[in-house]
């Protein structure tokens, strides 16, 4: 085949499933206001079941669900035959996922979960079949086509499925005001979830490793403080330690540049006399996004920044490279 008939072909699969999708949209009614409240409802776990395709995409589907607000997951049906069905409560909904609607496996557990007195909302291509009549709600996944040539391999239909899932996911999200704090805490060791768990108190250096010099520090003594303390700036503070401006390793190479005598001119002359501090209560996001706002390099650059107390007082610092560290860049 050219390159012309393989990009042909791949065009006409994409524009079978956005085709697909959206049939979905225009099929959404009340029963998926129905299934959402089912699944707010819920005291227990959404128990997400599909077999073979749509089981790999029941599992994506359990996943954003629990990331999302929802407590659920997911429990092969083949498994639930042989013991696993011991994992479903009386306070869980079962989401079944089916194309056919008559996958042996999920047939063969529904008594159980009717026993257990569990509702079901299922997902189905298929309005008459057995899943879809004994499903407290029906969601309607049908595709035209498949996108494969032979309309055998679960293409289209898996997509409207995994589509379906995002929807009543991020529907129910909205519906329990799931903020994206409340996200965070369901995903520490995403660059998101430091950013909006970590403060400025976790990061920051403090006690002996933080940079401070007099006003009347030379330039050269507050080269070796720097050097020494290794975060690009030192603060200039008074004898309380009130941070009073700062002096950054930019500053000093422009100093240098411009011809000043590092021996005779003293910190308090040139330092910056309003710089951006923060609070220890900062979030890693606001820090981070505050030296997103400035260039990385030039003279308004902020790559290190103070923390101060509400008496202006220094008690830490912290540079980009400890946001690094941290994983939250």
């Amino acid at each position: 085949m050219s390159s012309d008939n393989i990009l042909n072909q791949a065009r006409n699969v994409i524009q079978i499933e956005v085709d697909a999708i959206k049939a979905l949209s225009d099929r959404l009614d009340e029963y998926f206001a129905k299934a959402c409240k089912m699944l707010m409802e819920c005291e227990g776990r959404v128990v997400v079941i599909g077999m073979g395709k749509s089981g790999h995409v029941g599992g994506k589907i359990a996943a954003t669900l629990a990331s999302t607000g929802t407590p659920a997951f997911f429990l092969h049906p083949g498994e639930a035959s042989h013991g696993d069905a011991g994992m479903i409560t009386t306070r869980d909904l079962a989401l079944a996922i089916s194309n056919s609607g008559e996958t042996l496996e999920i047939v063969t557990i529904i008594p159980i979960i009717k026993h257990l007195g569990v509702r079901m909302v299922a997902m189905t291509g298929n309005p008459d079949s057995t899943l879809a009549v004994e499903s407290d709600v029906f969601l309607n996944i049908s595709v035209e086509k498949e996108a494969c040539p032979h309309n055998l391999a679960p293409t289209a239909s898996t997509t409207a499925t995994l589509v379906m899932g995002d929807a009543l996911a991020v529907a129910i999200q909205h519906m329990r005001g799931f903020s994206a704090q409340d996200f965070a805490r369901t995903h520490p060791g995403g660059m998101l979830g430091k950013r909006l768990l970590l403060y400025a108190r976790n990061l920051m250096h403090s006690g002996s490793e933080l940079p401070l010099v007099s006003p009347e520090t030379t330039l050269d003594e507050v080269l070796i403080e720097m050097s020494s303390k290794v975060l690009g700036m030192v603060g200039i503070v008074d004898e309380n330690r009130h941070l009073l401006g700062i002096f950054t390793d930019g500053d000093l190479r422009r100093a240098m540049e411009n011809g000043v005598d590092i021996y005779a001119r003293s910190a308090g002359e040139l330092m910056n006399r309003s710089p951006y501090t923060i609070s220890a209560d900062t979030l890693a996001q606001e820090i981070v996004g505050k030296m997103r706002e400035h260039a990385t390099y030039g003279p308004h650059a902020i790559n290190g920044m103070f923390v101060v107390d509400d008496d202006n007082k220094v008690v830490g610092a912290l540079n980009t490279h400890d946001l690094l560290r941290a994983g939250v860049i």
